[in-house]
């Protein structure tokens, strides 16, 4: 099993920035797609960003120009940087492995492998 760990959570106030970090096992960690995912009290879990292979990038439109996702692939970890942050980015945020690299990334039924979750709180 694929072992994946957030970290990086926290709170902030609103237009303050926190950077998560994501680490996770596995030799192939660079074939994996990565996504980043948030679920806000009383919501569903949202497809927040991906990034596949190295460079290969996709964001909600609730956080692009905001959010940047980047990997490290030497050191197998995957980042997500939070600018202008709002009160309604506060949310459990998830770090997820897919490692069949499907196509439908903003699918979260595609995804293998799961953090924990960290938690992100933005006050007003």
């Amino acid at each position: 099993q694929v072992q994946v760990v957030e970290s990086g959570g926290g709170s902030v106030q609103a237009g303050g920035s926190l950077r998560l970090s994501c680490a996770a096992s596995g030799r192939a960690f660079s074939l994996y797609f990565m996504g980043w995912f948030r679920q806000a009290p009383g919501k569903e879990r949202e497809f927040v960003a991906s990034i596949r292979w190295t460079t290969t990038t996709s964001y909600a439109d609730s956080v692009k120009g905001r959010f940047t996702i980047s990997r490290d692939n030497a050191k197998n970890t995957v980042y997500l940087e939070m600018n202008s942050l709002k009160p309604e980015d506060t949310a459990v945020y998830y770090c997820a492995a897919d490692v069949h690299a499907s196509s439908t990334y903003w699918r979260q039924e595609n995804y293998d492998y799961w953090g924990q979750g960290t938690q992100v709180t933005v006050s007003s």
